[in-house]
C-alpha cells in the first residue's frame, strides 16, 4: 500500500512540474495611441510588464514589420514576479498620416505576445 501511495505521490509531483511555465502581465494595456508627430520625429514608448508565471521569463526574439521600428528588452531571464521592460522606438522619418504597427514577441511563456501602438504623423 505504502509503495502504491509512493507511486501516485511520484507521479503527481511530476505532472505538476510539467505545467510550470513563464507568463507576461503587463501593467498596462498592450494596445497604445501615441498621438500626433510631425514627420521626422522619434517615438518612444515603454511597455512595463511582470513575469506572473512559475519560471524564468526568456524573450527570444521580436519580429516588427519595418526597419522603421526597433525593440530594447532585457536579453537576461526575468524571474517569477520580477518586473521588467519592453521599449519600442519609430523613426517616423518618411511615414504619413496613421501609423499602425505590431510587435510580435517570442518567448518561452505560454503564448506569445502582440504588442501594438498607433500613432499620427503630420507630413512637414
Amino acid at each position: 500500500m505504502r509503495l502504491y501511495f509512493a507511486i501516485i505521490f511520484i507521479a503527481l509531483n511530476s505532472a505538476f512540474g510539467f505545467c510550470q511555465s513563464a507568463e507576461f502581465h503587463f501593467l498596462d494595456k498592450t494596445t497604445v495611441k501615441l498621438g500626433d508627430f510631425k514627420e521626422g520625429e522619434k517615438v518612444s514608448h515603454t511597455f512595463t510588464f511582470t513575469n506572473s508565471g512559475d519560471i524564468p521569463l526568456v524573450i527570444s526574439t521580436t519580429k516588427v514589420s519595418c526597419t522603421c521600428t526597433t525593440i530594447d528588452f532585457s536579453k537576461q531571464p526575468i524571474l517569477p514576479r520580477d518586473t521588467s521592460a519592453i521599449t519600442i522606438h519609430f523613426d517616423t522619418k518618411e511615414k504619413y498620416y496613421w501609423q499602425d504597427r505590431v510587435v510580435h514577441i517570442e518567448s518561452n511563456a505560454k503564448k506569445d505576445e502582440k504588442l501594438r501602438f498607433k500613432l499620427y504623423v503630420e507630413p512637414q
